[in-house]
């Protein structure tokens, strides 16, 4: 077994980023492990535009965005190994990983930082009936393999969900030289940002079907078409409103799952909405020591707010083991209403936060014309008009440090009111 003073799982923007925040604040024994063949994460296959636009202040793709992290890594010779699994995290933060070359190795660290990024949700987990053809695909394996494999999936394309992977791979398929039909989102709005909308969709004159689902997939060796129709409020399909789309491939965008099955087993307490950690004001979980951030914590919509949040994660973690006093603790707890789904973080302790905390959320539905409001206990302290709130749209506030501290506050209450 060796030892490591923090070890960080998930080689991704999170996982880099972290890594960056530990060292820059004082950190020298650092540990990344990541399952892939090199560091980067999904960046690797997400070769179109838009990222980096907060963090550097310039347009990168997202291999580029990537090479910079990597390279600011190599700079300060953080240690990582890949193709490396990691099989369990104890209680007592020990990591056991599996390689070819290490075989079965252990490691004790002093923090650990969550960075495992999510997954998509699968097809097994929709329902659609039908059999199971060749030719569909989740949007980010579809993106793998025209990206990385120069392959292409089908010709003649339904695309199921507008997530922003579902989006971006209307325009890729599309410029590759396929035929997009149609994208089918069953919820009354998109959840995608709305530049991807613009920029993928509308500039190709691909429609976008809100409130449609597919209720049907035909075809017995391969896709031979989908049929689609429209949900009424109980997302349940109407009948009479079905239309059949003839196509070879099915592309599914439906949801991203934060990968927190090593969370769960090792006792980490889970957000019912999310599903990623519940967090305090240093992004630490349940369990002493370890933290947790990027798309394993919730589902980011840009690389760079990964990043900022990441680097805080890592800076945190090394508060942590250079800080040898116990302290009592004393949280306030951030409740999400009438119309915000959640927060990050879900609680905070005024001692120990920065002198501005940021608080991300995202909304249940599209708002218009209204204002997030905060209050502190039932004293409304905060108000700013929103012309429109989407869901795919994160959102973010700021808390002062001075104006908690040493308040008796038990609860602060971010939610969407009327102007």
């Amino acid at each position: 077994m060796k030892n490591v003073d923090i070890v960080i799982i998930g080689g991704g923007p999170a996982g880099l980023s972290a890594a960056i925040g530990a060292y820059d604040k004082g950190a020298r024994d650092i540990l990344i492990l990541e399952r892939d063949k090199e560091l980067g994460g999904i960046l690797n296959q997400c070769i179109h535009n838009g990222f980096g636009l907060h963090t550097f202040k310039e347009e990168l793709t997202g291999p580029e965005y990537a090479k910079k992290y990597i390279d600011l890594i190599d700079e300060r010779k953080i240690q990582y190994k890949l193709h490396t699994t990691v099989l369990d995290i104890s209680k007592e933060k020990i990591i056991t990983t599996i390689n070819k070359e290490s075989g079965l190795q252990q490691y004790k660290a002093k923090a650990i930082i969550l960075a495992m990024g999510c997954r998509e949700r699968p097809r097994g987990a929709l329902n659609i009936a039908g059999y199971r053809p060749a030719g569909i695909y989740s949007a980010g394996t579809a993106q793998k393999l025209v990206n990385i494999e120069g392959l292409m999936p089908g010709k003649e394309v339904v695309i199921l969900g507008s997530g922003d992977i579902g989006l971006i791979m209307a325009r890729r398929m599309t410029l590759e030289g396929a035929k997009v039909k149609v994208v089918a989102e069953i919820m009354p709005y998109s959840g995608g940002l709305k530049r991807n909308i613009v920029q993928c969709l509308d500039d190709f004159n691909i429609p976008l079907k809100l409130s449609h689902t597919v209720v049907e997939i035909k075809g017995k060796d391969r896709v031979e078409s989908v049929v689609i129709a429209e949900v009424d409020d109980k997302m349940k399909p109407i009948k009479g409103t079905e239309e059949e789309y003839t196509c070879d491939t099915l592309l599914l965008s439906v949801g991203l799952i934060p990968e927190n099955e090593l969370s769960k087993e090792m006792g980490v307490e889970l957000s019912k909405v999310t599903s990623g950690p519940i967090v305090n004001e240093s992004l630490e979980t349940s369990e002493k020591g370890v933290f947790a951030c990027g798309n394993v914590l919730h589902v980011h919509d840009l690389v760079d707010f990964v990043s900022e949040e990441a680097k805080v994660a890592g800076e945190k973690a090394y508060d942590y083991i250079t800080n040898t006093s116990e302290e009592e603790k004393n949280y306030i707890n951030i409740i999400a209403k009438d119309g915000v789904r959640y927060t990050i973080p879900q609680k905070i302790d005024a001692k120990k936060m920065s002198d501005i905390q940021v608080v991300r959320f995202r909304v249940d539905n599209i708002y218009k014309n209204k204002k997030i409001t905060i209050y502190y206990d039932d004293k409304k302290v905060f108000e700013n008009n929103k012309k429109i709130l989407a869901p795919g749209e994160m959102e973010q506030v700021f808390l002062k440090k001075k104006d908690l501290i040493n308040q008796d506050i038990k609860n602060i209450v971010i939610k969407i009111e009327e102007k």
